[in-house]
């Protein structure tokens, strides 16, 4: 095998992480709709969730509504504008095409799929009729969450991304305290932003940018240079550090999802007392914070691994 085989060979083994988050992901819509949005027992847990949001609402709302205040039009226009600002001023233009990529493809995709693709059958449950999947106020608050990742330096993106998933945490829970989505509608839209981020880790694999001088004359690439400073041991140790606190609150938050979950999937009847209700919304809140907790510890790990791939091409 010659030398430029086997580059090629490593380069193809960065764009696979990409490609199999990407595709994970899209297969993830499809079981969140599937299972909560086109089954009558999906549909009867999350009515109940939905109710149980009433409890402490104008409480809770305090603090819900500025959350979701935020996230606007002009909101997600600054934060692109900002980005891709800095990734020109840093001559990074393939992190300009992936913030671009990233936040087009999300926002767009989740519009179509609610307007255009998925709908919402008529089983017998009351409620709204409509179709709410995936979660626009997500889908908005998670794909600026995701770029930040992307774009700052390696040694910040482990606190950038345990701060993403607890900015796109909170914008769920809010999402559900205001009554306005039910959970699969943010798990949803989470996992349409990690489906793009996906796409765009794969983007900077397949075309890393244009080559510069090393130090020993030998041409290198802007991200290459990204991942030589991504696989020091400074790097690495971050990275590690920021997935294992991500997913700690994963598994904190799992737990207590799972189990309300099976108790209201496996209760007869409708879920209508105080306590059934309670334990419909407080899965469905736990089971938001797992998803974005799980969903930015993966993109956490799959920039790293992608910069470092690169690198040893």
């Amino acid at each position: 095998m010659t030398r430029a085989e086997a580059a090629a060979r490593r380069v193809h083994g960065a764009i696979a992480p990409g490609v199999v988050v990407a595709l994970s992901s899209a297969v993830g819509v499809w079981l969140a709709w599937r299972v909560f949005v086109d089954t009558w027992a999906g549909q009867r847990v999350e009515r109940a969730t939905l109710q149980g949001a009433r409890y402490g609402q104008n409480r809770l709302w305090h603090v819900a509504e500025p959350i979701l205040s935020v996230v606007s039009i002009w909101f997600i226009v600054i934060v692109v504008l900002v980005a891709v600002l800095v990734a020109i001023l840093r001559r990074r233009w393939m992190l300009a095409a992936q913030v671009a990529v990233l936040m087009a493809g999300a926002n767009l995709t989740t519009r179509v799929l609610k307007v255009g693709l998925i709908d919402r059958p008529d089983l017998g449950i009351p409620g709204p009729g409509f179709n709410t999947l995936p979660s626009g106020h997500t889908t908005a608050a998670a794909s600026v969450a995701a770029v930040v990742v992307l774009v700052v330096p390696p040694r910040v993106r482990p606190w950038a991304a345990v701060f993403g998933g607890l900015y796109t945490a909170a914008t769920g829970v809010s999402t559900l305290v205001g009554q306005w989505h039910r959970p699969s509608d943010v798990i949803a839209a989470i996992l349409v932003v990690l489906c793009w981020s996906g796409v765009a880790c794969a983007l900077v694999a397949w075309r890393p940018g244009p080559a510069r001088r090393g130090p020993t004359g030998a041409p290198t690439t802007a991200t290459a240079q990204l991942a030589l400073a991504a696989g020091t041991g400074r790097g690495s140790s971050g990275t590690r550090t920021g997935a294992v606190l991500l997913l700690l609150v994963t598994l904190v938050a799992l737990v207590p999802a799972t189990l309300a979950l099976h108790r209201s999937w496996t209760t007869g009847g409708q879920l209508s007392t105080r306590g059934e209700l309670l334990t419909a919304y407080a899965g469905g809140a736990s089971g938001v914070v797992a998803a974005s907790a799980l969903g930015f510890a993966i993109l956490l790990v799959l920039r790293h691994v992608t910069t470092a791939r690169v690198g040893a091409a």
